[in-house]
């Protein structure tokens, strides 16, 4: 595994972190730089035996540098990691919106992989896209997918533009889950059901539909025939959800709008 340095231990890196402990990398492997994580944060680094600090050390070569920062901050917090990269690092960056140009120009040529993963990814349960530039080896690319498969699949990009798209999609998506359940609650309220009563059957709905999709073999399409009687209740609902102007063009269109900004923020 080499060396290990990760810059940014808050909601992603912490739950980076603790996937990657209890994964086997061991602790005394990892450098964990964050101004001010949070002291449930720093007892962990503590009890695993992993080295803290508030700044990049200046005597640390990093053999996977692992920036789990905010895009907003990037520019402030890149210049002073170039130190750590060498001629052996790969830098992985979980950062929307900044591309590999823009990591270059802070820490030089190196090799460099950008991951989106996703929300769920601090419950074990998120999915990633990942890209890796030409510089980085095979082993390299191994050793980083070990370390984002911690928090569930990793999907490897054939071009860095397509970040955009994984950001529209899977990035993004589990906003549009969240308001999916607050829609069918609220609906459920103007049937005649109660708010919180509502609320508790979207979620619920919601979460199991979500588990049995990631139990079963059969694809989404198959699935939802399963429970779809012909002429019945759910039929009559689908009727409106996959109508010309139901659901999927709305899709088409919150999709293509993320994946347009996602663009406009990598410039």
């Amino acid at each position: 595994m080499g060396q290990l340095v990760l810059v940014g231990a808050g909601n992603m890196g912490g739950a980076m972190l603790t996937g990657w402990l209890k994964s086997g990398v061991p602790g005394s492997s990892v450098t964990v730089v964050d101004p001010g994580p949070s002291q449930t944060m720093l007892a962990q680094i503590s009890e695993a035996g992993a080295a803290y600090t508030k700044e990049a050390p200046a005597d640390l070569k990093a053999d996977i540098l692992f920036l789990a920062v905010k895009p907003q901050v990037m520019d402030k917090v890149l210049p002073p990691l170039k130190a750590l990269v060498g001629p052996d690092t790969v830098v992985v960056s979980v950062a929307a919106g900044k591309t590999i140009a823009f990591m270059e120009s802070h820490l030089g040529t190196a090799a460099m992989v950008r991951a989106m993963p996703n929300t769920p990814a601090m419950i074990g349960r998120g999915v990633t896209g990942a890209y890796a530039n030409a510089a980085v080896t095979e082993q390299q690319r191994e050793t980083v997918n070990r370390l984002l498969k911690v928090s569930g699949p990793v999907e490897w990009l054939d071009s860095e533009d397509a970040i955009n798209a994984v950001t529209a999609l899977s990035g993004s998506g589990p906003a549009y889950v969240f308001y999916l359940v607050e829609c069918m609650a609220e609906a459920g309220r103007k049937a005649g059901l109660q708010a919180d009563l509502a609320m508790r059957l979207a979620r619920e709905t919601v979460a199991g539909a979500g588990e049995l999709l990631h139990q079963s073999p059969d694809d989404a399409a198959r699935l939802r025939q399963n429970v779809t009687s012909p002429g019945g209740t759910t039929a009559a609902a689908l009727a409106v959800l996959m109508a010309e102007e139901g659901m999927q063009p709305l899709f088409d269109k919150a999709i293509e709008a993320a994946r347009s900004r996602a663009e406009e923020l990598a410039g």
